[in-house]
C-alpha cells in the first residue's frame, strides 16, 4: 500500500517514522533503511515500510510480513500489500501523519485495534 503525501515531510524520517510507532532497521545486505512496527516478542508478523522522499512530497510504501523471507527455492518475500489489515494500518499511519501537517482534525481518530485473528501466525 501505498501512502502519498503532497506536501514535504513535516520531521526528520526517523522522527516521523518513530512517532508512527516504528523503529528503524538497516538491511546489512543492501544498506537500504526502513522501519517496522512488531506485534509482539517475536520479528514476525510486522508491518514493514520505506519512506520515499523528493522535494515537494513524500511516500510510505506499506505492507505486512507475516514471516521471514525465505531465499531457497521458494518465495522470497511473503508481504501483503493489501486487505484489510494493511488498509487500518495505513489508515491510522496517515490519520496522524496528516494530523501533523494539518490536514485533519487533530480530535479525528481511526481505530488503532488490528484484528489479529486475520492475521496468519503459522
Amino acid at each position: 500500500m501505498k501512502l502519498i503525501f503532497d506536501k514535504k515531510i513535516p520531521l526528520p524520517e526517523k522522527v516521523l517514522m518513530k512517532k508512527c510507532g516504528y523503529n528503524r532497521i538497516l538491511d546489512s545486505k543492501s544498506d537500504q533503511i526502513s522501519y517496522v512496527r512488531v506485534f509482539g516478542r517475536t520479528h514476525y508478523p510486522r508491518f514493514h515500510c520505506y519512506v520515499d522522499i523528493s522535494n515537494n512530497h513524500f511516500q510510505i510504501n506499506l505492507h505486512l510480513d507475516q514471516k521471514a523471507p525465505s531465499y531457497g527455492t521458494g518465495t522470497a518475500h511473503s508481504g501483503e500489500y493489501d486487505g484489510e489489515v494493511v488498509e487500518k494500518e495505513g489508515a491510522r499511519i496517515k490519520s496522524y501523519v496528516d494530523s501533523i501537517l494539518g490536514i485533519k482534525d487533530v480530535h479525528e481518530k481511526v481505530e488503532d485495534k488490528i484484528d489479529y485473528s486475520l492475521m496468519d501466525f503459522g
